[in-house]
């Protein structure tokens, strides 16, 4: 069966870090690129960042661009997003995501909270 588990969500001062991370099972992980999400209270879920297959490519939104970073381990099955620089606004629900294929639809894990605030 398809899985993805995230961890690693808590409570952050702003300006601290918190390191995410997804862990896949049930499908051949290394042909489908992965993306973090994100769902704050009362707004629309937004897209956080995107990588590729191999890793070789990366996509960051506008707001969270040279603070956060994606990264994957083909051989282990994960996925992971490192925040830095974690700002209020950041606050939302982060939701892993296998995106789609030709062949196969997409799917998502059932995400981890994060919260910034003093």
């Amino acid at each position: 069966q398809v899985q993805l588990v995230e961890s690693g969500g808590g409570l952050v001062q702003p300006g601290g870090s918190l390191r995410l991370s997804c862990a896949a099972s049930g499908f051949a992980f290394s042909a489908y690129a992965m993306s973090w999400y994100r769902q704050a209270p009362g707004k629309e879920r937004e897209l956080v960042a995107r990588i590729s297959t191999s890793g070789g490519s990366t996509t960051y939104s506008d707001s969270v661009k040279g603070r956060f970073t994606i990264s994957r381990d083909n051989v282990k099955n994960t996925v992971h997003l490192q925040m830095n620089n974690l700002k209020p606004e950041d606050t939302a629900i982060y939701y892993c995501k296998r995106d789609p294929t030709f062949v196969a639809e997409s799917y998502w894990g059932q995400g981890t909270q994060v919260t910034v605030s003093s």
